[in-house]
């Protein structure tokens, strides 16, 4: 799936307690959903669709609870 995310907002976990840019960071483009490490913020987008997004969210809370 090809998206541009070179103007995108991009945010990380309200739980992130890292202030060293050790984290995952996410976009929200149309129905697409990027994912990039916060450390190389010109570096490779994977890019989900918004169906994929949840699936993997709902999956890391199933693991964690």
């Amino acid at each position: 799936m090809e998206q541009d995310f070179s103007d995108a907002t991009w945010r990380k976990s309200r739980r992130s307690q890292t202030t060293t840019d050790q984290c995952v960071e996410v976009a929200i483009i149309g129905g697409s959903v990027g994912m990039r490490d916060s450390k190389e913020p010109d570096g490779p987008v994977l890019v989900l669709t918004s169906g994929d997004w949840r699936a993997f969210a709902r999956a890391i809370k199933d693991r964690d609870a």
